[in-house]
């Protein structure tokens, strides 16, 4: 099942409400395809087989925190591979991301969720400084595994299926910060084949915030140590009334996505409508079902 993690489908985005001028053609990624459901496989799928390969979890459990979504590809490809895991999360995800991290098999420690994303990230090292011969922790904010997924296989299929769709490449890529992931592995690669590409990073609003992204605006705001910030060309505030604008506009046109894809494609199309780059891409990261529990689709 790890080898049927990527090559998702680069898909164009059309139609009442989200029109582009017509010379700009705006794209993404379809992520829900995997095997989790979400984009989140790709970094989780390197970091677990990598740390396997170098002896890391002989004896040991995987130690991580995570809002959900890396949560589910933990538990997912732990219980495939023999791993135990155990994950520090936020109290307020959502009732499937934990119904299917439970499924698995995973110990779940969950955190206030008044204390946000990084307070369970605090608590995660606490557990791994406390008791080193348990578990091993995966760190996903500071794993180089997990940039590296993304330089490796979201960066090359972009570069690929642009190419091939819209006989160039992208001129601009869209993404925000959970991990800082996405945005550092894509970014790299794509810039090293096209110095010129536009980077644009997401803003959420602090409250009541968008799940799974980091509003990073704060002093006491936990910076993620992969995030490379020199990739960054600009930053869009997206609040989160628009970004489920956007995702309910997305289920209208049959994709059914999560609030952060909302995000990404409203931040995408702003910069579209300007009209001076042709190529947009962007990600559409997980799957809406993961979110009936919270309200988002009404009732």
């Amino acid at each position: 099942m790890v080898a049927a993690v990527g090559s998702t489908p680069l898909i164009e985005l059309g139609g009442p409400g989200l029109e582009a001028p017509s010379r700009v053609r705006v794209f993404a990624k379809l992520e829900a395809v995997n095997p989790g459901a979400s984009i989140k496989d790709r970094p989780v799928s390197r970091i677990i087989t990598q740390a396997l390969a170098g002896g890391e979890l002989d004896g040991r459990r995987l130690l991580d925190s995570s809002s959900g979504n890396a949560g589910i590809a933990y538990a997912m490809f732990g219980a495939l591979l023999g791993v135990g895991v155990t994950l520090v999360i936020p109290g307020n995800a959502s009732r499937e991301r934990l119904a299917r991290i439970r499924a698995h098999g995973a110990e779940v420690i969950l955190t206030d969720p008044v204390e946000g994303y990084d307070f369970a990230v605090h608590e995660a090292e606490r557990i791994a400084r406390q008791q080193p011969e348990r578990y091993w922790y995966a760190n996903q904010y500071a794993n180089p595994d997990n940039w590296r997924a993304h330089y490796e296989t979201t960066g090359v299929e972009i570069l690929e299926q642009c190419a091939e769709i819209a006989g160039e490449a992208p001129a601009c890529f869209v993404a925000g910060v959970g991990t800082g992931g996405t945005i550092t592995g894509v970014g790299r690669r794509l810039r090293e084949a096209h110095p010129d590409v536009h980077i644009a990073c997401i803003v959420p609003d602090r409250f009541p915030g968008i799940e799974g992204l980091k509003p990073l605006g704060a002093p006491d705001d936990l910076l993620p140590p992969i995030l490379d910030e020199s990739l960054i060309d600009e930053r869009i505030e997206v609040t989160s009334e628009e970004a489920l604008d956007i995702a309910l506009l997305l289920a209208r046109r049959g994709l059914f996505v999560g609030p952060s894809s909302g995000a990404y494609v409203h931040a995408a199309l702003q910069i579209a409508r300007r009209g001076d780059l042709p190529t947009v891409v962007t990600m559409l990261n997980d799957a809406g079902e993961r979110y009936a529990s919270t309200g988002l689709w009404g009732s």
